[in-house]
């Protein structure tokens, strides 16, 4: 009984999982880009300088590779589309937070640095200037339907974050 439970618990993850076809309405890339830094902070703080080098914002997100959605933004950025935005306007940096919602999050003085105390969810993205000005302060926290956005929604959102003012 417990046997027969196991796999069926195991195979709704995997379908969970299942690719979705090109042709769905709600098709979006995925990947993986929250890699466990061994210093996060230093990572933003190289960003900040590249961004002060090459006059451009700092993309900060900041997701996990369990959630749907963090993996849903990853991918569009990983797509020749937005990475000529992000070459262009961004210098980007991934930041893993784990689980802030359920009191595991990692990293997330990062977040409090630049003025937001709790991160309700995955993803958040951050917009910041090169002296490390939140641009965005009223939508960092709100992307946590990132998977169900379409791809010109989240695309004419950072084209307006990279020329927004702080």
């Amino acid at each position: 009984m417990i046997r027969a439970a196991t796999v069926l618990v195991f195979a709704a993850a995997l379908s969970a999982c299942a690719t979705v076809p090109a042709s769905d309405a709600a098709y979006h890339p995925e990947a993986r880009s929250y890699l466990v830094s061994g210093d996060a902070m230093a990572d933003v703080d190289a960003a900040l300088v590249q961004a002060k080098q090459n006059g451009n914002r700092v993309l900060l997100v900041m997701g996990a590779n369990w959630c749907h959605d963090s993996r849903a933004l990853a991918g569009w950025l990983e797509t020749e589309r937005f990475s000529h935005l992000v070459a262009e306007k961004y210098e980007l940096v991934f930041v893993n937070i784990g689980m802030p919602q359920t009191k595991d999050g990692h990293n997330l003085e990062i977040a409090k640095r630049f003025g937001l105390d709790d991160l309700p969810g995955t993803p958040n993205v951050l917009v910041l200037t090169a002296n490390g000005e939140l641009v965005n302060a009223d939508t960092a926290t709100t992307w946590r339907d990132s998977a169900s956005r379409s791809e010109d929604a989240i695309y004419d959102e950072l084209a307006l974050l990279a020329h927004k003012d702080a």
